[in-house]
Parts: structure tokens; C-alpha cells; sequence
């Protein structure tokens, strides 16, 4: 009889842990051990500081401040979401029932839009933005909300009173007036209001109510044309989604039924993460690389024009470029990696297949969770602020300057910020932690580093963990950088196609 062999402790199964990584790498190399632990301090706390001011800054300063024109952007804005679900109107029905259930509810919007036109009554002084929000209330069913301010206005100043009687006129219930009077009514909504979905409301109601039925059909046919480009511009773009959508879950579901399987076949590089660097060294070069990169964006903020789109594109670059040379000299060169080899760049031709099925994959779950999202907060009456995604470099700008910003959004940011937040934050915490801890950590700090409000974070989070996710599964960052890209891009898209 074949005794057992015994195990020493060392040998023993280690129990798996749900927070602590227990697939960490031996350290290949010689790493400098020289690191000031009162330099690493200060720069963790200057980095502190700096997540705290974005956070300070965007809870405390109002985000009508971002916007050159908020009159303009929002009229714009309200405007052309306005014609989209009038187009929307005139679709097949199987379409509207496809787009309602992507869109979510009209109600809820119509009441974000009304929220947010309040807000800015309360800060601006043109006296088209109550005209509007009162246009905005009576369309949306609230018109007695809308006659009432219309009855506050007739004791104020010009041109109130005038505004006043016309949402009397189009939205009362009084005796209709005589003709002419109607007439005079239709000619100063023409020159008060611009083309676009408020002029067509108004100007409909009071064809309306003067039973005008050649002006109303005429109104009617000319914003019809404009109603169906919008709508098709905004469809086209949805249907490419939806497309990305389908092809990704299948990959999704593919995944999910191999999970068990040693290899993946979406495996593009080894040996990923966790690598092969010092914890300690590792996270010497973040807070020194970063605290530097941060003073950088500060001297940017602060100097540089804010109408100087190409310098600004270059604040992402110059920005982290201290990390990355800190990591190359401090990481990469004592284990005798490069970049390529590093961040797993180095895919080959041959793995084209595997590498367009992870970046699917990706970006369908990055539009699966954006949709949940988007159902719960309707459901809890929560929304990102509008502020947040309108960028007047992509509706208002040159060409040129659009040009340029495209190149800082789906350039630009997807690849160092993928260098920086996945390639070395996320992939030095996993030395340290397990996969869902790593992630949810960097991908909060990439959250807070934008700015953005609570609906706006969560989402940022959850393409931040989707991110170290496909970099976790794949050993390489090249699936999460075009990720990026394509989320930048159709973000950025769909902006323009619905504003520009």
C-alpha cells in the first residue's frame, strides 16, 4: 500500500478569498527601493485633495456655469428632443414600440426638461426662457401651470405682457378674438421665436383658435420636413446601437456558457494581470505619477484658454505622461517588458477575430447596464443633469474645432485613460485584491475624476469595472481602449446628430 505524500503548509490549498488575490505572479526583476515614504504621502494627499475639489465643485458650483449660452443650448436642446419624439409619432408602429423601449418614457423627460428650463428662469434674465418653460408646461398637459405665470406676467415689464397674451390667446379658454388680431398674434411669434418646435406649438394653437385651417396645415407641412430629418438623423444612430447590442450578447452568452473552461477564446495575451511588479513599488509610481499629472491639469485649468480647443486636447497626454514614464522606468524596464508586451498592445492579425468578439462583448454590456440604468433611475425620478453631455465644441463649434474635440474624446481620453486607471491603478491594486474589489476601486476613482453627478458616476462605474473586466479576461488593454473608443464615440454622435 502507497502511503500519501504529505503537504508542508506552504503546499496546502490556500482558501479562496472573495477580496484578497491569490493568483499573484513571483516579482520578476531588480525594482529601486528608494521611495521617500513622506514624498508618497504628500502626493497621496495631494491627490485626495484634488478628488475632493472635483467633488467640491460639482456638488456646490451650479452646472449652468459650464455653458457659454445656456439659453441657447438648452432651447436647442429641449427643441430638437421635441421633434425627435414627434417624428417618433410618425414612425411604423413596430419602430415606435422598438425606440419607446430604448428611449424609456416621454413623460419623464418632458418633466426633466420642465425642471430644468425652471432652474434656469430662476438664474437667467432672457425673457424667452419663461416664455418657453410656459409653452413647455401647456404641452405637456399643465396648462393651467402655464396661464397662471402668463397672469403674473401682465404686470411686469416688456416684453412679458406681450408674451402674455399670447399664451392666453393660444391656451385659454376664453372667446376666441377677431381675425386680425390672430394675425398680428402670428406675426410676433415669428419674429420672437426661431424655427424649431416652441415657433411650431405656438403658432399651431393659435391657427387653432383662430380655426385657421390653410395656415394650420401649411405650419403642420413645414415642420413635418424638419420633424422626419431630425428623426431619421437620431434613428440611424440608434439602430447601430442596437445592432452592437445583439452582436455583443451573443458573445455575452458565449462567455457565460464556457465559463468553466481553463482558457478563454477571447485569451489575447499572457501573462495580463495581476503583473509582475512590487505592490509597494507599483503604488509609489501612481501617487507620484499622478499627483504630478494632476498639477498639470491644475496649470492647464488655470492658464490655458479655455477657447483653445488643440491646447486643451493635449492636457490628457501631457498629463500622464509623468505616470507612464515613471512606470517605464521604475516597472517596466527592471522586469524587461515594454509597453506593448505590458499592456498586452501586441495582438497580432491572427488574433483579429478573438479581439473584434471582446470588444463587442464589452461594449454590448456597456450599453445593457447604460439601459437598466437609465429604467431604474426613470423609476426613482433621478437623471443626469443636461449640462453634464452637452458640449458646445461638438454642436456649436468650427468644423475645425469639432475635429479636434473628437480627437480628445475618442483618441485622446480612451487611450491614456485606459493606460492609467486599467493598465496601471487597476492592475497593480489586483496584486494586492481579487478581481471585484480591484475593479470597483479604480473604477470609482475613474468616476470621481469625472466630475459628473450620481446617475452620470455610476455609469462612468460601470464601464471603468466592464473595462478592467475585459482586461482581466483578455491579458491585454487594447480590447478596453477601442471599447472606450466606440462608447466616446457614439456618446459624442448622438450628440451631435440630435443638436448639431
Amino acid at each position: 500500500m502507497i502511503e500519501p505524500t504529505p503537504l508542508f503548509p506552504s503546499e496546502l490549498p490556500q482558501p479562496k478569498s472573495w477580496w484578497r488575490a491569490t493568483d499573484v505572479p513571483p516579482v520578476i526583476g531588480v525594482y529601486s527601493g528608494r521611495f521617500s515614504p513622506t514624498v508618497s504621502l504628500l502626493s497621496a494627499l495631494f491627490l485626495l485633495v484634488s478628488l475632493a475639489s472635483v467633488v467640491g465643485l460639482s456638488v456646490s458650483a451650479s452646472k449652468l456655469d459650464r455653458i457659454e449660452s445656456p439659453e441657447q443650448a438648452l432651447s436647442l436642446m429641449v427643441s430638437r428632443t421635441r421633434d425627435v419624439e414627434e417624428g417618433l409619432k410618425r414612425a411604423p408602429q413596430w419602430e415606435q414600440q422598438l425606440l419607446a423601449w430604448t428611449s424609456g418614457g416621454d413623460e419623464a423627460e418632458r418633466s426633466n426638461e420642465i425642471e430644468w428650463y425652471r432652474e434656469l428662469a430662476g438664474i437667467s434674465e432672457d425673457p424667452l426662457v419663461p416664455l418657453q418653460l410656459a409653452i413647455l408646461q401647456a404641452e405637456a398637459g399643465h396648462v393651467s401651470q402655464a396661464l397662471l405665470s402668463a397672469h403674473e406676467w401682465a404686470g411686469a415689464e416688456d416684453p412679458l405682457p406681450q408674451f402674455a397674451d399670447l399664451v392666453v390667446a393660444a391656451y385659454g379658454e376664453g372667446p376666441v378674438q377677431d381675425a386680425d388680431k390672430y394675425v398680428l398674434w402670428q406675426a410676433e411669434v415669428a419674429e420672437l421665436l426661431p424655427s424649431g418646435w416652441f415657433y411650431d406649438r405656438l403658432a399651431e394653437r393659435l391657427a387653432r383658435r383662430a380655426d385657421d385651417a390653410a395656415l394650420l396645415v401649411r405650419i403642420q407641412e413645414q415642420a413635418a420636413v424638419r420633424v422626419d430629418s431630425q428623426f431619421s438623423r437620431s434613428n440611424r444612430l440608434t439602430f447601430i446601437e442596437l445592432g452592437a447590442m445583439a452582436a455583443g450578447t451573443v458573445v455575452c452568452l458565449l462567455l457565460w456558457f464556457r465559463r468553466n473552461e481553463p482558457s478563454s477564446f477571447i485569451r489575447l495575451h499572457e501573462p495580463g494581470v495581476p503583473p509582475p511588479w512590487p505592490g509597494g513599488v507599483g503604488a509609489a509610481v501612481l501617487l507620484r505619477g499622478g499627483a504630478i499629472g494632476a498639477m498639470v491639469t491644475a496649470l492647464f485649468l488655470l492658464y490655458a484658454s479655455p477657447d483653445n480647443v488643440s491646447l486643451r486636447a493635449l492636457a490628457i497626454p501631457l498629463s500622464n505622461v509623468p505616470l507612464l514614464f515613471l512606470a517605464h522606468r521604475y516597472l517596466f524596464r527592471p522586469s524587461g517588458m515594454t509597453f506593448d508586451a505590458g499592456f498586452g498592445l501586441e495582438v497580432g492579425w491572427a488574433n483579429a477575430g478573438r479581439l473584434t468578439a471582446a470588444v463587442l462583448a464589452v461594449v454590448a454590456a456597456g450599453l445593457w447596464g447604460g439601459w437598466i440604468m437609465d429604467r431604474v433611475s426613470e423609476s426613482f425620478h433621478l437623471t443626469s443633469h443636461w449640462a453634464e453631455w452637452f458640449d458646445a465644441d461638438l454642436v456649436l463649434a468650427t468644423p475645425s474645432l469639432t475635429a479636434v474635440s473628437l480627437a480628445e474624446y475618442v483618441v485622446f481620453a480612451p487611450l491614456f485613460e485606459e493606460l492609467a486607471f486599467r493598465g496601471l491603478l487597476f492592475a497593480i491594486l489586483r496584486r494586492k485584491f481579487s478581481f471585484l474589489p480591484a475593479a470597483l476601486i479604480s473604477a470609482g476613482i475613474f468616476g470621481i475624476a469625472h466630475g459628473y453627478g450620481w446617475v452620470g458616476l455610476l455609469s462612468v462605474c460601470w464601464s471603468g469595472v466592464l473595462w478592467a473586466w475585459i482586461y482581466e479576461k483578455t491579458g491585454s488593454l487594447l480590447p478596453g481602449i477601442l471599447a472606450h473608443a466606440i462608447n466616446n464615440l457614439l456618446v459624442c454622435l448622438a450628440v451631435m446628430a440630435l443638436l448639431r
